[in-house]
């Protein structure tokens, strides 16, 4: 399976780091090598020969050309563009699941699924290509309309992390571009191969349909070629998903240029509260998916549980229950749920995170160890007995670990949930309607996604992805995030031939 996806999207032993319409790709000699690893057997897969100062330039020049052709393309023509790499996912639909499980080690499920979310965006991105609609106002001036329209940015620069590499890149780059802007992808060198393979998926889209330029790839050698697309003027838009240190950089240097624009999706810390009336079976079903499901890589994965004091005991007893028949492994092993880490320094940040707890006075109620064995591969981690305000809580491990806190009233769990300086999900599990209410209220859960009675993962196609506070305040996704990608002008027509100074002026 594996060396045939390889083998479909033409990925040799070295493979180019930039793509751009025109040329095509990057040459591979004076460039950098690094290597693509999988993380299921730390085992080189290939190198990407990193892309320079020269390759980046090409790319740019590239998607600068095209968007002007781009931008007066009608808005459902660009959505059959959007619908047809959505059509050619589906037919590569395990050859792109299987770049991911080299990229990640997700289980191989776990990655057709994020290839599904990839061909979900393309249809309701192209959908909303025939939507994207004004509003019209009511003028103060007789014989006047007035109403506003949305139009394109320019280029934009979408840079994604290493733990969806296919999907939040497609939830970013589908609405950029129906919105008549292309696209410059800088992927997390940590997956390069799913980056190659969705490109090649974009080539083939758009030789087909004869609109070239809209898609370019580039994937750096080192940090200088990564940061041109941050302080590079001429791109309007910069969408980053990553940690929330990454993101204020990005929002400092973007920000100080007016008329540039930043869109953010940084870290989370997501808290979910499980008050005295809840289903604790199905609670406990849910935050082990939430917590350990793609490893703990996932920004909205659950990693603190909030629980009413009179059900602690038996809600955590039930989550050591569900952790202990949760397979990690190999995910080219039948049965495999979680695979492994992404690399050597995530397995040693989930190592720290258990040691500051223990020395903190923390119980480790399951879990916390590395699994001796080929791979970067951690148990299931539950964590008790920590202050909820502990610096090392208050910060995001991307890991499989849950920490278990217990309170009183449910003003006091809400304040916990919100005691964090994150806010992108959170949920509750309850059957009491004024708990769930209140927690749904503006005095409730200050995060951008709330949950009632599931876990905190997840990302709905229909809705718009995103968080507050250090989560940086962008939006992806359904909903009305397209808006995001465009600039709204505003519009008034005068169509009764007349003007203010008609009975001042004689002409």
């Amino acid at each position: 399976m594996f060396e045939r996806a390889l083998k479909n999207f033409d990925i040799g032993y070295l493979n180019s780091g930039a793509y751009a319409h025109g040329d095509g790709w990057s040459p591979t000699d004076d460039r950098i090598p690094f290597d693509a690893v999988d993380p299921a057997q730390d085992k080189v897969v290939t190198q990407i020969a990193g892309a320079n100062e020269r390759d980046y330039e090409r790319v740019i020049r590239c998607a600068q050309a095209a968007q002007g052709e781009w931008a007066v393309v009608p808005a459902p023509r660009r959505g059959e563009l959007v619908a047809r790499i959505g059509a050619l996912a589906a037919e590569y639909l395990d050859d792109l699941a299987a770049l991911i499980v080299l990229d990640t080690g997700k289980a191989f499920g776990e990655a057709k699924a994020e290839v599904r979310e990839v061909i979900d965006m393309a249809t309701m991105a192209a959908g909303q290509s025939r939507m994207m609609y004004g509003s019209v106002q009511q003028s103060q001036r007789s014989k006047h309309r007035m109403y506003d329209q949305w139009l394109p940015l320019g280029v934009v620069g979408v840079i994604t992390a290493y733990n969806f590499p296919a999907s939040v890149w497609a939830q970013n780059a589908f609405l950029a571009a129906i919105g008549g802007n292309t696209v410059i992808w800088k992927p997390s060198p940590k997956v390069p191969l799913t980056a190659l393979g969705l490109q090649r998926i974009c080539n083939m889209a758009m030789n087909e349909l004869e609109l070239d330029g809209v898609f370019s790839l580039i994937i750096p050698g080192d940090n200088n070629v990564a940061e041109l697309l941050v302080y590079d003027t001429r791109v309007a838009l910069v969408s980053f998903t990553g940690s929330s240190t990454v993101g204020r950089r990005i929002s400092d240097v973007v920000g100080s240029k007016l008329g540039r624009r930043y869109l953010l999706e940084c870290s989370g810390n997501n808290g979910c509260i499980v008050d005295q009336t809840a289903d604790l079976r199905l609670a406990a079903r849910s935050i082990a998916f939430g917590a350990v499901g793609t490893t703990g890589q996932r920004c909205t994965s659950t990693r603190r549980v909030i629980v009413q004091s009179s059900v602690a005991e038996p809600l955590i007893k039930l989550l050591k229950e569900a952790f202990s028949q949760i397979k990690v492994g190999d995910p080219r092993e039948e049965g495999t749920l979680v695979g492994p880490l992404v690399d050597r320094d995530a397995v040693l940040l989930f190592e720290r995170a258990v040691r500051d707890a223990r020395d903190a006075g923390g119980k480790v109620a399951f879990g916390g160890r590395r699994i001796d064995r080929p791979g970067y591969y951690v148990e299931p981690t539950l964590i008790t007995g920590l202050p909820h305000d502990l610096p090392s809580v208050q910060k995001e491990t991307f890991a499989p670990i849950v920490y278990v806190f217990t309170y009183d009233t449910i003003e006091e769990a809400i304040q916990i949930n919100n005691a964090v300086p994150q806010g992108l999900s959170s949920g509750i599990h309850s059957t009491d309607l004024t708990n769930i209410e209140l927690f749904l209220s503006a005095a409730g859960s200050d995060c951008g996604i709330a949950r009632v009675n599931m876990g905190t993962t997840g990302a709905d196609i229909g809705a718009a992805f995103g968080g507050e506070k250090e989560t940086g305040g962008g939006r992806t996704a359904g909903s009305d995030a397209w808006k995001g990608y465009m600039r709204r002008q505003s519009v008034c027509v005068n169509w009764g031939g007349e003007s203010p100074w008609d009975g001042c002026i004689r002409l």
